[in-house]
């Protein structure tokens, strides 16, 4: 059993490809349309520092004041957010509230060290029972 392949008569002599001229016509109309129409896509790597930047006249001291009440909130919303969980789906988010206190402490040590440099310590400003020795208190 044979298989033929129908074409109309008119289609069989139509080609893009009928000379050399018109084939590299159609490559470079081609490469036209695809310069234009379809860019490469270039790759940008967009690492956390192209991302967001530390103004440069921050001092550490409000840094590390910062990073401690960050750290403090995020503390504070795992912990309200693993109430409302079971299982191991709970203990999960007790494990992020874990690792978040590892930076708390790191934070805090830092800080001290900090203050023992004569540095301001972030505690002056985010402890209320230091808010009267600083003049101010963050909420």
């Amino acid at each position: 059993m044979s298989t033929a392949i129908f074409q109309h008569p008119d289609t069989q002599s139509v080609t893009p490809y009928a000379s050399m001229g018109s084939k590299k016509l159609h490559e470079a109309a081609d490469r036209a349309l695809n310069h234009y129409l379809n860019p490469p896509i270039e790759e940008k790597s967009l690492s956390p520092a192209a991302l967001f930047v530390v103004a440069p006249d921050v001092d550490c001291s409000k840094l590390l004041a910062m990073a401690r009440d960050s750290l403090a909130s995020a503390s504070l919303l795992v912990s309200d957010f693993a109430g409302y969980l079971e299982g191991s789906q709970r203990h999960t988010a007790l494990a992020i509230q874990q690792i978040i206190m590892l930076a708390e402490l790191a934070v805090n040590r830092v800080a001290d060290s900090a203050d023992g440099a004569g540095q301001t310590s972030p505690a002056s400003t985010s402890n209320p029972s230091n808010a009267s020795k600083s003049g101010t208190f963050a909420t």
